[in-house]
């Protein structure tokens, strides 16, 4: 009997309210006409019984399909917009409340197969953006490769073919050591492009460790400065006396320290000043180089870090990478660098963290 009267159907609801609405049909017509009244106004009572119930049975028929329907109408047009902000709200033991249920099962399945989809497309428009750089990576280091190989080649190809019809075994050793020299600096050029280019795409990381960057500072400039037969310039210095730590990659740093001695040596006036200093103040260790010589027009300053970037002056040596090396190892970093001229040479400079 219980199960007979449930209304967990839209159809059990709306035999029920038939039923209902016949049964109360029926009471009314024998009530009405049996009051003690004429006959038309019996019919006009009875009449009004029927009004009444034809508005009760529109109010159950809104409430049990109307607005139902309208709920989940306006919840099918925002899913089919892609919009599943707002989950549809009806609640109800009928039909009308498993598909809601449905509907909003169906809008989070299709939200998350949306959002995996945009991740995947994120993901491949990273992919395809990373294989756009390689791509012009390559291109830039074949290009840059090709550039610089011209002249190297054309003094090898020169010597080559003067070595061949040289009979003379003094002129002959001259023009083979020339080539091998020009083969050394291309082998050179190969390897440190190759290198800058790997710090450039992320292929090579750092290996950090604590060390002693004074002692590290006295060995590279030993070994750069004073340890050379060919030193034409006043070198003056200034280390701290104690050991100072770091922490970072020692053999990137010493790259750097290198580069910028070597740079500094190569450029200084013969004669004049190189100096060199290195000082601890407030946390941080303040490297720099002067070399007394010839300013950096100011317009090339931001220039000097780049890729084969040369000294218009400067005579054919080096492959223009040094620098850039020196950038690309420092940003990568976040260590401050730069370059200034002064009144009578330039002076490059990085500072370091100091850890205990």
């Amino acid at each position: 009997m219980k199960e007979l009267f449930s209304l967990h159907t839209v159809r059990k609801k709306i035999l029920m309210l038939s039923k209902l609405a016949g049964i109360a049909l029926i009471f009314s017509y024998i009530l009405s006409t049996g009051l003690p009244v004429s006959k038309d106004a019996s019919l006009l009572i009875w009449l009004g019984f029927v009004l009444l119930l034809i508005l009760g049975i529109d109010f159950f028929m809104q409430r049990f399909i109307t607005k139902p329907i309208g709920k989940l109408n306006a919840s099918a047009k925002r899913m089919a917009g892609l919009d599943f902000s707002a989950p549809c709200d009806l609640v109800s033991t009928d039909e009308f409340g498993e598909l809601s249920s449905s509907l909003n099962t169906m809008a989070e399945n299709l939200r998350q197969a949306l959002a995996r989809l945009e991740d995947a497309n994120t993901q491949l428009e990273g992919d395809v953006e990373r294989e756009r750089l390689l791509l012009a990576e390559r291109k830039e280091l074949v290009d840059s490769l090709s550039h610089e190989m011209k002249t190297p080649l054309g003094i090898i190809r020169a010597y080559a073919e003067g070595l061949q019809d040289e009979t003379d075994e003094a002129r002959q050793r001259k023009y083979a050591q020339v080539i091998v020299s020009e083969v050394e600096r291309m082998n050179g050029l190969i390897v440190t492009l190759l290198d800058l280019s790997a710090l450039e795409n992320g292929a090579a990381s750092l290996n950090v460790t604590r060390f002693d960057f004074v002692e590290l500072v006295e060995t590279v400039a030993g070994r750069l400065l004073i340890d050379t037969p060919d030193t034409d310039f006043e070198l003056q210095y200034e280390l701290p006396e104690q050991k100072v730590f770091v922490r970072t990659d020692r053999r990137r740093m010493e790259q750097v320290l290198s580069n910028l001695i070597v740079n500094a040596r190569k450029n200084v006036y013969h004669g004049g000043i190189l100096r060199l200093e290195l000082r601890e103040d407030n946390g941080a260790l303040h490297f720099s180089i002067f070399n007394q010589g010839r300013p950096i027009p100011e317009n090339d300053l931001p220039k000097i870090w780049a890729k084969f970037y040369r000294d218009s002056g400067a005579e054919y040596s080096g492959s223009g990478l040094g620098l850039s090396i020196v950038a690309q190892i420092l940003s990568m970093q976040n260590l401050p660098y730069g370059v200034e001229n002064q009144t009578d040479g330039v002076r490059f400079y990085f500072s370091i963290p100091v850890t205990k």
